[in-house]
């Protein structure tokens, strides 16, 4: 190569043979938490960002549902609903929700069911779907609707029925002060009788304390009272009738002690991964759960088979893979599928087996409730 001759792009930049100044390592900046004033979100929002400005009615709207000042909490909610934009499907479901909860408290459930009809149709997963099977518990407590409580206690198992809280409660339900026994044992959907000239007969009017003339013929039926003889004796339609609330209420008793004896057996099982508060929860359920039990009064052999029939899938390493499963996201007809539709339909299922065996059972049962009164 001739001299004075360079390649093109060989020559060197006189930075690379600079010495670059030596690095001190210096202490990381101090991290400064975001410091927040209880209640910071009563004041003006500063905020130009609409996001922000709508959680924080959110939160508005939270603070008083929990003071229980469900009118205020009602406007907070629905001053936000129509501002959310559509992308913000978790808080517009929030706000809906809320919005039933608080016209469930109000007095107006009717508004309440419809709100939840429509959260029910947009489930998307098992969480959406529980979600709004609480919110239909919590809205048929409010109106004391015990047939439509229980049915939907029941979904919720159906759903979760590893849930011990669940049976608990629907074990309460059952046990509830004067529940209509009637409704509950002979309705074949859960939601309507049928009587014997095969009309439908809604069990609210027997739920209000008025039994009709068609309800009493079909209790007598199922009872295998005469008719024609009960219709020309009083006394004998009032035997019936006497006859079949003592059969439904032990009935009610059995499917009671059945759930408790279920929710018992699921608290045994997760007691020993649980401390604290957590542990005493569940110890002092399970003394409550020993001494409804006992108060039922059922003998050794029915309690035996209730424990063998509840349990049989509880198998801890089944239960380990079924609580730590994912989410299912499914539409909503294949979320629908996954409860059942009737109250029959979860008694069954959970309870059939017991009751089929329990008939030899209950002649002992009760010579051991005359021998004890």
């Amino acid at each position: 190569m001739e001299a004075g001759c360079w390649v093109l792009g060989g020559e060197f930049e006189d930075s690379v043979f600079e010495q670059r100044p030596e690095r001190r390592p210096e202490p990381p900046a101090r991290y400064g938490a975001k410091l927040c004033e209880p209640q910071w979100f009563n004041g003006e929002a500063e905020s130009s960002d609409e996001t922000e400005i709508l959680t924080l009615k959110k939160f508005r709207g939270d603070l008083a549902y929990r003071r229980q000042e469900y009118e205020k909490a009602l406007q907070e909610y629905s001053s936000i609903s129509e501002q959310l934009p559509s992308t913000n499907f978790a808080m517009k479901r929030d706000v809906q929700e809320g919005r039933a909860r608080c016209l469930a408290h109000l007095g107006r459930q009717e508004e309440a069911l419809k709100m939840a009809a429509n959260l029910e149709n947009k489930a998307t997963n098992t969480d959406h779907l529980t979600t709004v099977l609480h919110l239909y518990l919590a809205i048929y407590s409010s109106f004391q609707s015990l047939e439509k409580t229980i049915l939907c206690l029941q979904k919720l198992i159906s759903l979760h029925p590893l849930n011990p809280w669940s049976w608990w409660k629907l074990a309460k339900a059952y046990l509830s002060p004067e529940p209509d026994l009637l409704a509950l044992c002979t309705s074949s959907g859960g939601q309507e009788s049928v009587t014997s000239s095969g009309k439908a007969t809604s069990s609210s009017a027997v739920h209000s304390g008025t039994v009709s003339s068609e309800n009493t013929v079909f209790a007598m039926e199922a009872s295998g009272c005469n008719i024609q003889e009960a219709e020309k004796a009083p006394k004998n339609m009032q035997y019936c009738l006497a006859k079949r609330r003592e059969a439904a209420w032990v009935e009610t008793r059995l499917k009671a002690s059945a759930s408790l004896i279920r929710a018992r057996l699921l608290l045994q099982l997760t007691q020993s991964q649980q401390t604290s508060f957590a542990l005493e929860r569940n110890l002092r359920t399970q003394q409550e759960i020993a001494e409804k039990v006992k108060e039922l009064n059922f003998p050794d052999g029915a309690l035996l088979l209730m424990e063998e029939a509840m349990g049989e899938d509880i198998v801890p390493e089944k239960i380990k893979d079924d609580l730590h499963s994912e989410v299912k996201c499914v539409g909503p007809e294949a979320l629908t599928a996954l409860v059942i539709a009737s109250s029959k339909e979860f008694e069954d299922k959970w309870f059939g087996k017991i009751k089929d065996h329990f008939c030899p059972l209950e002649n002992q049962f009760h010579m051991e409730i005359q021998i004890t009164a």
